[in-house]
């Protein structure tokens, strides 16, 4: 199932708020977390009268309590409420039964587990990062002088330029300091 697409932007002053009433944080110890700005849903696709969830902040491991957004889009304005809630005891064990993934949403959330919610913009961005760290550790090891490595898209680029077979070369690259 694909992730909700729905995004807030956070009441930080609510936000706030709601952090220094957790259980566990009493408000002069704990410095304030960093927040973001807009929070994304982070449900699977539900109905339109499902409240949209975001998690703020987790209080401590000890506690296993965590602080969520809810939102709900009405027809003239939006409604945010907070809720320190305990996370989903779900685990699926896939190939070990020692080992498995957790939910990482709250108990009891309407919907699939978060296993099965799938967010094709954040695979799609975790696989362009490994991919440039790939070039980069590729490209750092053989790296000569100053000319820098190539990705596999420059390579493909070259190709298209000199693959024609209209300069009558060999097809082969020449390196730093050679060629005509």
């Amino acid at each position: 199932m694909l992730q909700c697409t729905a995004f807030s932007e956070l009441p930080d002053m609510g936000a706030r708020i709601a952090l220094m009433g957790l259980e566990d944080l009493p408000g002069h110890e704990v410095e304030a977390p960093d927040l973001d700005t807009f929070l994304l849903c982070e449900l699977g696709e539900h109905a339109e009268a499902t409240e949209h969830a975001a998690q703020l902040w987790s209080a401590s491991p000890k506690a296993g309590r965590e602080l969520w957004m809810f939102w709900l889009d009405g027809e003239e304005r939006r409604t945010f409420r907070f809720a320190e809630l305990l996370p989903c005891p779900a685990v699926i064990h896939r190939l070990s039964v020692k080992e498995g993934e957790a939910c990482v949403l709250y108990d009891r959330h309407p919907g699939p587990h978060s296993w099965d919610v799938v967010d094709p913009l954040a695979d799609l961005m975790a696989e362009r990062v490994r991919d440039e760290v790939r070039r980069e550790r590729e490209g750092g090891d053989g790296e000569q002088g100053g000319g820098g490595g190539k990705s596999d898209g420059d390579e493909k680029g070259d190709m298209d330029e000199k693959g024609d077979g209209r300069d009558g070369g060999g097809g082969g690259e020449a390196g730093p300091g050679e060629g005509v």
